[in-house]
């Protein structure tokens, strides 16, 4: 069987960016709003990065284009996925994701020589579900994959960001994305350690994550959140069309949501961070 084309080599920038737009779209249409918890806003990085986050949904490819292209809008975006399910897609492979062969020791090593060509360069960054399968957002201990603990010897100078992810329903008919990145762990600090202990380290850092983003989703407070998406709000339907007839008749703005209270802001009170220094720029 020939080898995989590298991601690198299919990835083409017009094509990513064509398809955050429609990423962004389908957010728009199926959920309420993504926010970003205001304590979850990473620093600037330098050198390759590696995302590692939990697998609470079906929402997760999405939050990982839609974060990608707003908050590190110069670096190069990569994924892996079930090559079964890619085979479906195939045009994902042209914005980034590459295959994965899934409980096996060629898909294991397929893995690795993506994420060592994705990570060859100080602007790559690639994003991976740490436990390998969905999972929900409470369960512990999280697993990490094994292939995960690999990548601090193949990429010496990177940094490792955990990121959390939930889907609660508030008081709108679609869910909130909930989204939260924690301090970052170098590579440098991994390597001095076992591949077990790195585990151990790894997944430490994203159940504290996911621990306090838990916090602020109980809360149920909008205003612990950066909105970084705004989408729908409100039934829809002909019951949506009968409340704006009844305000315009009573001379009223209309307001769609069953929650009353202050709007928020779509954008993010300040702009993305700068890129690192010696990326590439992935021009929008």
């Amino acid at each position: 069987m020939a080898a995989e084309p590298s991601p690198v080599a299919l990835r083409s920038p017009a094509l990513h960016r064509f398809f955050l737009a429609a990423f962004r779209r389908r957010a728009r249409s199926g959920l309420r709003a993504i926010r970003l918890a205001r304590w979850g806003r990473p620093a600037p990085l330098d050198g390759p990065v590696v995302v590692f986050a939990n697998h609470p949904g079906w929402w997760d490819g999405v939050a990982f284009m839609v974060l990608a292209g707003a908050i590190f809008p110069a670096r190069q975006m990569y994924a892996p996925m079930a090559a079964e399910a890619l085979a479906r897609y195939r045009f994902m492979r042209r914005i980034g994701v590459f295959g994965v062969e899934a409980g096996s020791a060629r898909g294991a090593l397929a893995f690795l020589r993506a994420a060592e060509q994705v990570l060859a360069s100080p602007a790559g960054m690639l994003w991976v579900n740490a436990p390998g399968r969905f999972m929900d957002a409470r369960d512990r201990p999280v697993p990490i994959m094994p292939g995960l603990t690999r990548l601090a010897e193949m990429a010496p100078t990177a940094s490792f960001l955990p990121l959390a992810l939930e889907y609660p329903f508030w008081g709108e008919p679609r869910a909130e994305m909930l989204c939260a990145f924690g301090p970052p762990v170098t590579a440098s600090s991994l390597r001095q350690q076992d591949r077990p202990g790195r585990a151990t380290t790894l997944a430490a850092a994203l159940e504290a994550t996911m621990d306090r983003l838990a916090e602020d989703a109980i809360s149920r407070d909008p205003q612990r959140f950066e909105t970084l998406l705004q989408g729908r709000e409100g039934m829809g339907g002909a019951w949506q069309a009968w409340r704006r007839m009844g305000a315009a008749l009573r001379g009223q703005p209309f307001d769609p949501r069953h929650e009353q209270g202050p709007r928020h802001s779509e954008e993010p009170p300040h702009q993305p961070a700068p890129p690192a220094p010696g990326a590439a720029e992935d021009r929008r």
